[in-house]
C-alpha cells in the first residue's frame, strides 16, 4: 500500500519514524493510565502535524486530503488517539477556511497551522446524538454579544482546547429546524475546567480510545462576541449546513483511523501466525489461519482505496457524501472485525489486557459510532444512491 510519490511524502515518512521509535514504545502504559500523551503532542507540533491541511498563506503546509489520510493512518498504526486529537482540529480548521470571514481566517488559521491554538467540534449533546438538529444548547443575543446555554457531550479535546467549534440554536422556533441554528467559533482558556460561564466536569471514563479526554461541557451563560458567529452575521443561522460540510473530513479522517486500526490488527496477527507454531509448523502454514489473514488482508486494501477515492473527490471540490460515507462505513465494520479476528488468531495472548491486540478491540468501537454511526452512514449512502438513480448517474 505505499503511495506514489507525493509532496507530503516525506512528512509520511517522518511520522512512520515517529510512530515505530517513540510512540509504540510508550503507548500501552499511556493506554493503561489513561494519560494525555503530551510529549507526543509536542513531538507532533514539531513535525508540522497540525499544519497539515491548513493552507500555506496562513503558515500551513497546504497539503492534499489523500496525504493527511496516509498520515492519519500511520498515527492510528501506532495509537489511535493521536489521530484523534487531529481529527477535530482539522475539521474546526476546515470550518474556519471555507465559512469563515476573513478576520476570523488571519486571526485563528497561523496559531492552529503551529498548534499553538488546538481545536475541539461541540455539538453532541447528552439526550441525543444523530438528530442534531434536536440539540437544546441556545446562544441568545445580547447587544454585540451571545450569552450561551446549555450542554454539551462527547467533546474531544474540550479540555486541552483553546478554540471550541460549537453548535447552538440562535432561533429555537426556526422553522424548518436548522435554519435556526449556528455555529460560533468560541475561545477558552485551555486545560482549565472552571471559567466564567464554562463549567468541564471530570472527564469520561471509556472503554478504549484512552489517553485523549472526552468531555462533557457546561453553557452557562458564557458569552462570546457577535463577531465569533462563524462567517459572522451573514453566518447566523447557517449552522448545520456548516456542521455538515465539516463533518465530510471527519469521516474520512475517522475512515483513515479505521484503516490504521485494520492494519495494526494484521501486521500483528501476521507477525504472530509466522512465528507461532503448532502441529509442527507456524499456524500462518495452517489453512483456516491463512484464509483469516488472506481475508483481512483484502479487505482492509479496499478499505484504503476507499477511503484515498473519497479524499481525492473531497480534494477536487467534487461533492463527495456518498464516498465519505461509505469509507467510514467499510472501513470502521473492518477495523472491529480485523481486531477481533488477530485478537482470536493470538489465542490467550491476545486478550491480555496490555496486548496491543486488545488495545485495537477496545478502540475500534468507536469509530463506528462517532461522526456519524453506521446506520445513519446507510442512510446517507442510500439517499445519493436514489438521487443518482433519479439523475441517471453511474455508481462508479
Amino acid at each position: 500500500m505505499r503511495a506514489e510519490q507525493r509532496p507530503g511524502e516525506n512528512l509520511l515518512k517522518s511520522v512512520r519514524a515517529f510512530v515505530e521509535e517513540e510512540v509504540k514504545p510508550s503507548v500501552s502504559r499511556l493506554d493503561l493510565e489513561d494519560e494525555y500523551p503530551q510529549a507526543h503532542v509536542d513531538r507532533m507540533k514539531e513535525l508540522g502535524l497540525f499544519g497539515t491541511l491548513i493552507p500555506q498563506e496562513y503558515g500551513g503546509m497546504g497539503l492534499p486530503l489523500q496525504d493527511y489520510a496516509r498520515i492519519i493512518i500511520e498515527l492510528s498504526r501506532g495509537w489511535m488517539s493521536l489521530a484523534g486529537i487531529l481529527n477535530s482540529h482539522f475539521v474546526a480548521a476546515w470550518m474556519i477556511e471555507t465559512f469563515g470571514t476573513d478576520h476570523q481566517r488571519v486571526g485563528h488559521l497561523p496559531r492552529m497551522a503551529t498548534g499553538e491554538v488546538r481545536a475541539a467540534i461541540s455539538m453532541t449533546e447528552p439526550h441525543g446524538g444523530s438528530d442534531l438538529q434536536a440539540i437544546k444548547t441556545v446562544a441568545m443575543r445580547e447587544g454585540e454579544a451571545f450569552a450561551i446555554e446549555g450542554e454539551k457531550m462527547w467533546c474531544t479535546n474540550g479540555l486541552h482546547a483553546s478554540l471550541i467549534m460549537l453548535l447552538t440554536k440562535t432561533d429555537p422556533k426556526a422553522v424548518p429546524r436548522h435554519k435556526g441554528m449556528t455555529t460560533f467559533v468560541v475561545e477558552k482558556r485551555p486545560g482549565v475546567h472552571q471559567q466564567p460561564g464554562l463549567e468541564i466536569p471530570s472527564l469520561l471514563e471509556k472503554l478504549g480510545y484512552r489517553g485523549l479526554e472526552g468531555t462533557r461541557m457546561n453553557w452557562k451563560g458564557f458569552r462570546t462576541p457577535v463577531s465569533s458567529a462563524l462567517g459572522g452575521e451573514e453566518g447566523i443561522g447557517l449552522g448545520f449546513k456548516q456542521f455538515m460540510a465539516g463533518i465530510e473530513i471527519g469521516r474520512i479522517n475517522v475512515a483513515a483511523r479505521a484503516v490504521g486500526i485494520a492494519l495494526a490488527s494484521y501486521e500483528a496477527a501476521m507477525d504472530w501466525a509466522r512465528t507461532r507454531t503448532t502441529f509442527g509448523k507456524p499456524i500462518a502454514e495452517h489453512q483456516l489461519i491463512g484464509a483469516k489473514l488472506a481475508d483481512m488482508a483484502t479487505r482492509i486494501r479496499a478499505a484504503y482505496l476507499l477511503t484515498i477515492e473519497a479524499a481525492r473527490k473531497k480534494d477536487a471540490g467534487e461533492r463527495a457524501d456518498l464516498d465519505a460515507g461509505a469509507a467510514k462505513l467499510f472501513a470502521t465494520e473492518l477495523a472491529e472485525e480485523a481486531a477481533f479476528e488477530s485478537m482470536r488468531i493470538h489465542g490467550g495472548a491476545g486478550y491480555l489486557q496490555d496486548a496491543d491486540v486488545a488495545r485495537y478491540y477496545r478502540d475500534a468501537p468507536v469509530l463506528i459510532i462517532g461522526e456519524g454511526s453506521s446506520e445513519i452512514q446507510r442512510i446517507v449512502i442510500a439517499r445519493r444512491l436514489v438521487e443518482l438513480a433519479e439523475s441517471g448517474g453511474s455508481l462508479i
